[in-house]
């Protein structure tokens, strides 16, 4: 049914586009034609609503001095087994819980030019041939950096060689830096300026700039013009305020969204997936599902996408060899890989942020 649904919606925007440019012609004398109207029109921009995935994390998370290896590839790995691995992952995210987004980290040892990078481009191209958005998002190399660039020249190289690779493929999306909370408000906003304008050639429409902070608040990048047109990412767990109600999740998470939720897309969220835990229980006063349930209700309601943090990697603090918030625990070896959804009322939970069943 989705590759139908994404058959269809593909269909309609080839005749939106059709429509348009047989307009054009009409419009405009042959002799005021240019190359650039006889071209195929870029797609329209998504709306937040329709990111709807799961974070794919390195095991231990993504704060790492060298390369960054999501949980299942190897870095021994090559381009055609990374992307043959990253396929089998991919579909199962889609078939299991409906997802269309993955978010992948990277940092300046994991870009094209590098030895694991060039491997780690079949994840980003599997994920595309699959019909996936994909987010790409530089973690800092190493978590000692603070939340700031380590090294700008670095950064930069860095990004130029990512928006080099993919800016001509429409379903990938560029989030310039996770969580950086090394940055005054001001200060965050001038970097993230910077690397816009020092990409001209990338459209607004595919950069997702992170909120202040652990991507905590994104009104003032919403109110600054020179990041119109762009989308902007969110965050909110528990560690960050503690224990409170559901009504208290709700405020504490609309008031660091303002009037911006319909650009926003709430890129990492998560709770433990491994204990049981009821989030269909509106009842229940457990902080996490609280928290859960009330962050769910405000994606829906503000029309804002979702990408769950995380659907495979992440810490492992609270486990020797997962995060107990993973949506999935991996089996397998090799490209014989498979996924178990942990808890069935945090994909309710999640299918409700999305609007959708599957």
């Amino acid at each position: 049914m989705l590759h139908f649904l994404r058959a269809t919606r593909a269909h309609r925007r080839g005749r939106r586009v059709l429509a348009a440019t047989l307009s054009a012609l009409v419009a405009v004398p042959l002799a005021g034609l240019s190359y650039a109207s006889a071209t195929e029109a870029e797609p329209a921009p998504l709306a937040a609503t329709d990111f709807k995935g799961v974070n794919w994390a390195m095991p231990g998370d993504n704060f790492n001095d060298g390369p960054v290896v999501p949980e299942g590839l190897s870095e021994s790995d090559n381009y055609d087994t990374v992307k043959a691995k990253a396929a089998v992952i991919y579909e199962q995210f889609e078939s299991t819980i409906g997802a269309n987004t993955v978010r992948l980290p990277i940092n300046t040892y994991s870009v094209p030019g590098t030895p694991w990078g060039d491997a780690y481009a079949g994840a980003i191209d599997a994920a595309t041939e699959a019909g996936f958005n994909v987010i790409l998002s530089y973690w800092e190399d190493g978590a000692s950096s603070g939340g700031r660039v380590v090294d700008m020249n670095a950064f930069n190289a860095m990004w130029d060689a990512v928006t080099t690779q993919w800016e001509s493929n429409s379903q990938v999306f560029f989030e310039p830096m996770n969580e950086p909370h090394g940055y005054s408000g001001e200060e965050w906003a001038n970097v993230a300026a910077t690397w816009m304008a020092d990409r001209p050639s990338v459209p607004a429409e595919r950069v997702f700039i992170s909120g202040v902070g652990f991507n905590q608040d994104v009104k003032p990048l919403c109110g600054d013009s020179r990041f119109d047109g762009t989308y902007l990412s969110i965050h909110i767990y528990t560690f960050f305020y503690g224990s409170m109600n559901y009504d208290q999740w709700v405020d504490a998470f609309t008031s660091q969204i303002g009037d911006c939720g319909s650009r926003t897309i709430l890129d990492e969220f998560g709770a433990p997936m491994d204990d049981g835990r009821n989030y269909n229980d509106g009842a229940s006063s457990d902080n996490f599902v609280q928290y859960i349930r009330a962050t769910t209700d405000v994606v829906r309601d503000q029309s804002m996408g979702a990408v769950y943090w995380p659907g495979l990697g992440g810490k492992h603090t609270e486990r020797p060899d997962y995060d107990w918030y993973s949506l999935f625990a991996l089996s397998g070896s090799g490209t014989d890989l498979s996924l178990t959804v942990r808890n069935t009322s945090g994909v309710d939970r999640l299918h409700h942020a999305w609007n959708t069943t599957s």
